[in-house]
């Protein structure tokens, strides 16, 4: 199997498709009309290649070659006193560097590469969220029933955050329309479709204070709990405390109910006559009264991974339970997640997770499982995976890797070329991803460190890591 990798300027960030060779080359026009897994989405520019296919006739690295020039760079002390990696030619599966690579250690915010993939072959990439809104038991009562879309946006300012995101405004103008002559009394909240704990094991009191980096986890909300629809990295976008009665308040207001009246409770079952309540002066209890789509699954799959937000992750993760006829919870997720994991034929066994986005302190994944999933991805076996690497931030470029391997650090010449997620807890730094060597080899590797004393210098050391594997020349 041979993974073709090709940088692009000027679009969100590296095309990448999984499949034989031909296919793989035919992108280096742009996307492949026909590819396997690619749901379209709102047209780029034309992007500029700055990194041509990679070949499986590149020379190969030498494990041993490739020993010594990572063992200076793996054993720098900004890096900690644990560190674990794995290293994996792509195209011949060979295994060019470990350290410790089955061990489980703190993944951080790498452990969305997993619910990346496990969404994917659960879902499927064209797959959609809906917010529904029905009718109340009484007339003018309306129950907004939260389906676990977090990317659901308010009003149309805030497409900045997810661009082409559902909206409650519009939802809120189908339900007037909906409603005809019938005055909206009361708004009830439905979340019933996740269940359990709002919090993870493992989250810090201080993740979820309204400037952390998470909200607690409700099958409803809007801007993925934010009060305003702005993306901070390191926390600093406040959340609501309640986001699913704050989404209510908001969706009430909109249509003239008293915010006053917004509680939560659980929808009525659905009635058997879709007509809308109120439209022919008859109140239908049940009845829909309207409903918005997210955009398809992978374009959520892509923000959560560029911006590495937690929430979508949480959200993403409660599907591969749902799909799995599991419960939406944490423990359910997680189970549902390692269940698909092997399934996939992936070692499951190589990971405890306590949530989906890497928040929780407790989680613990190997590199190889990283490293393995990253190379199923390459592969053609599984076209959904291969949607991952859409999202994943390219060095020096996007998301959470558009300010690393900057110039003067000496990394820079992996710019464009690594595409990785990044991860960071508290002592804990870690990076994983692809990479293509200056023989054109596609590698993929998973570096995890733990007890750095400076987050800064572990993540600089990291990243030297990376920028050498790409200038081996091993």
């Amino acid at each position: 199997m041979v993974l073709v990798l090709i940088a692009m300027v000027g679009a969100v960030g590296l095309v990448v498709r999984p499949g034989p060779v031909d296919g793989w080359l035919d992108a280096l026009g742009g996307e492949p009309a026909n590819s396997p897994g690619t749901v379209a989405t709102t047209p780029e520019p034309t992007p500029t290649p700055v990194l041509l296919a990679a070949e499986a006739a590149g020379a190969a690295p030498d494990p041993a070659a490739v020993r010594e020039a990572l063992d200076p760079l793996v054993n720098a002390s900004a890096l900690g006193s644990s560190v674990h990696v794995s290293v994996l030619d792509v195209a011949s599966d060979t295994v060019l560097y470990e350290r410790a690579p089955g061990t489980m250690t703190t993944p951080a915010s790498t452990t969305k590469v997993l619910t990346a993939a496990t969404v994917l072959a659960a879902r499927g990439a064209a797959y959609r969220l809906e917010t529904r809104v029905v009718a109340g038991s009484e007339p003018g009562e309306v129950v907004i029933i939260g389906g676990g879309d977090a990317s659901l946006a308010v009003e149309e300012d805030d497409k900045d955050l997810f661009p082409g995101a559902a909206r409650l405004d519009d939802l809120a103008a189908q339900v007037k329309k909906a409603l005809g002559g019938t005055k909206p009394t009361r708004v009830l909240v439905d979340t019933s479709l996740f269940t359990g704990p709002e919090t993870a094991t493992g989250w810090s009191a201080d993740d979820i204070t309204p400037g952390g980096q998470v909200a607690r986890i409700q099958s409803l909300m809007t801007n993925a709990g934010r009060v305003e629809p702005v993306h901070n990295e390191f926390g600093g976008d406040p959340r609501f405390t309640d986001p699913s009665l704050s989404a209510g308040k908001l969706f009430a207001k909109m249509i003239g109910a008293p915010q006053t009246t917004v509680s939560k409770s659980t929808a009525l079952n659905p009635a058997p006559s879709a007509s809308a309540a109120g439209s022919t002066g008859t109140w239908t209890p049940g009845a829909e009264l309207g409903k918005v789509e997210s955009p398809p699954l992978v374009q959520i799959v892509d923000w959560m991974l560029q911006q590495s937000d937690n929430v979508l992750a949480e959200a993403l993760g409660r599907q591969v339970a749902l799909a799995a006829g599991k419960e939406a919870s944490f423990a359910g997720t997680a189970e549902a997640m390692s269940d698909k994991l092997r399934e996939l034929g992936l070692p499951a066994d190589e990971a405890e997770l306590f949530d989906a986005s890497g928040l929780s302190n407790r989680n613990g994944i190997s590199p190889t499982l990283l490293v393995r999933t990253l190379a199923l991805a390459a592969g053609d076996s599984q076209p959904a995976l291969g949607n991952i690497f859409n999202g994943l931030p390219v060095a020096g470029w996007s998301g959470t890797l558009v300010t690393r391997f900057a110039t003067p650090s000496g990394n820079e010449t992996a710019q464009g070329i690594v595409r990785a997620k990044t991860g960071s807890l508290t002592g804990v730094n870690s990076l994983a991803g692809v990479l293509v060597t200056r023989e054109q080899r596609v590698l993929a590797f998973a570096i995890m460190a733990k007890g750095g004393p400076d987050a800064i210098a572990a993540r600089a050391a990291l990243d030297e890591v990376a920028a050498r594997l790409v200038a081996c020349g091993c």
